[in-house]
């Protein structure tokens, strides 16, 4: 899946307009909240926590349209609780949100 930020960003300079800092402060406050959602999600110990940290995850995705993170976030919901490959995914994509990380197609 090719890494596509266009509508995050989008949402963000809408709500920052010309301020940059206003804008790297809503940046650092989306990945803040959804990393504190990650931890929540991998220190979930029954399907009820999973779920509602996955939900949580996936609100604030909607909310902001990040679609990958909205999509990383509906594959933990069907994932059993507790999932790797459905933690990593999400690890990912926020890595890839705070420029921790570059996308695997040079995008």
């Amino acid at each position: 899946m090719a890494y596509e930020s266009g509508d995050l960003d989008a949402t963000l300079a809408a709500a920052a307009g010309d301020d940059p800092a206003l804008l790297g402060e809503l940046r650092g406050a989306f990945v803040e909240s959804a990393e504190k959602q990650l931890d929540l999600l991998k220190r979930s110990r029954c399907d009820g926590n999973w779920t509602v940290a996955a939900m949580r995850l996936k609100g604030l995705a909607a909310s902001f349209h990040a679609e990958e993170l909205l999509l990383a976030a509906e594959n933990a919901l069907e994932a059993a609780p507790g999932e790797p490959a459905a933690i990593r995914n999400i690890e990912h994509v926020l890595a890839r949100f705070s420029g921790k990380v570059s996308s695997p197609f040079g995008v």
